[in-house]
Formats: C-alpha cells, structure tokens, sequence
C-alpha cells in the first residue's frame, strides 16, 4: 500500500467522523455523574478501573461528598471506605480530597475551564481535563485518548503514536474540533461493540471501508457476542 499523505489522511479521517455519528448516535460519557465536580472525581476514579465499577462506588461517595466543600472536609478515610473495592483507592482518595482543597483555596470552589488550570489539581493528567471539559462542559478543548482510543486510532492507521498525549496531539490535527469530544465516546462505543481487542467484528464493521486493517471474515464467520449493552439498547438496529 502506497503512503498515505496529511492530506488523504484527514479527508479519511473526516469520513470516519461521519460514519461514526451515523453509527453511534447517542454515545455519551458512561461514568454517571450530576455535576462537573462529579464527573472530575469519577473520571480520577476510573484510572485502571473500569466505568461499571466506577459507577458502584459514586453512589454513595457522592451522596455523602457532593461538592468540593464536603470532599475537602472529609476525612481520607471516609473517602477511602466509600471507594477501596476500586483499583488505587488510597491514592485516589488523597486525590480527591486534595483537588477540591484546591478548587475552594484557588477557584472559589468552581471547576477551571482550562486544560492548565485543570491539570494543576491533584490527580488530573491531560486526559482527565479534556474529558472533563469536553463532556461536563461543553468545551472541545483535547482529544481524550484511553486504552480503546489508542487500539483503534493504531488499526485506522490515523496515528502511529503509542502515548496518549501524542495521540490526541495527531488527532486533533485530523479531527475537525467540534467533534474532538464525542468521537472519543464513539471510538469507545465501537470498541465495546465491533472492534473488540480479542476478536473484532470485521464482519459488521461500518467503518470496514475506511480501515486499512480490516480483514474479511473467514467462512463460517460468528461475530463475537460478549457485548457488555446488547446493541439494541444502545439505538443500533444494523449490529443486531
């Protein structure tokens, strides 16, 4: 296959944008959240923890520490009995309890709106302020990149970066900005439902087309069927 240049690369990129909105319509953040507080903690959270069992422990955590005024009150080991069946949960605790320290000390208890001011809070890398900003707010400020984010972007052949930063540097250069937000949870989607990491669908792959790892299913081809959502739960009529 011949080299393929900026310039195919983003018009490809483009109408992958395109198919993703067609395919996934109603992807959205799966972490549950009521605030732009919330949705910050929940995303420290869920660092090499998966959303469901995020979302186990947020119940209560947020019921009992709702703003940062509560969480900067508490004591760590409050928060840690709310959060220790997730991975790190002492860190994260300190996290916690630290960054609404911040937000009361240096932001009047609001969330900044800003990726550098963001980052300056305890526990919040690059991609947990995009996320944050993109999603609780409204502002396409980065491309957020996790785990199905780097697989999949790597199989598209849109980056070659294997950083998360230097993956949502490439693709932001591809991916027109108002998209920047909802494509991460429609990459997520995709990687959940077709392009599973152990057996992808290739077979019912929308973006099949446009991808130059896709491969044709063998004969006695069988789509994988360990889905977390069925696909009509999530408006998706063509994966059945």
């Amino acid at each position: 296959m011949a080299r393929e240049s900026k310039t195919a690369r983003k018009l490809r990129a483009q109408a992958i944008v395109q198919v993703l909105a067609d395919a996934y319509p109603r992807s959205r953040c799966a972490l549950n959240y009521e605030t732009p507080f919330q949705l910050l903690c929940a995303t420290v959270l869920s660092a090499q923890t998966t959303d469901v069992k995020v979302n186990q422990v947020t119940p209560l955590l947020f019921d009992q520490f709702p703003s940062p005024v509560e969480m900067a009150a508490a004591d760590v080991g409050a928060i840690e009995s709310c959060i220790q069946t997730i991975g790190l949960w002492r860190n994260k605790a300190k996290f916690l309890k630290g960054l609404s320290q911040m937000l009361l000390d240096d932001f009047a208890g609001e969330l900044p709106t800003t990726v550098a001011e963001l980052t300056r809070l305890p526990g919040v890398a690059r991609k947990t302020a995009t996320a944050v900003l993109g999603t609780a707010m409204g502002l396409n400020a980065g491309i957020t990149v996790d785990t199905h984010m780097l697989r999949i972007n790597a199989l598209l052949k849109l980056s070659t970066a294997t950083s998360a930063d230097k993956m949502s540097k490439e693709l932001e250069d591809l991916v027109p900005q108002d998209h920047w937000n909802v494509y991460t949870h429609r990459i997520i989607d995709h990687g959940r439902l077709v392009c599973v990491a152990r057996r992808p669908r290739c077979g019912v792959c929308p973006l099949a087309d446009l991808c130059p790892s896709h491969k044709s299913p063998k004969a006695g081809y069988k789509p994988a069927n360990d889905d977390k959502e069925p696909a009509s739960a999530a408006g998706l009529s063509w994966l059945g």
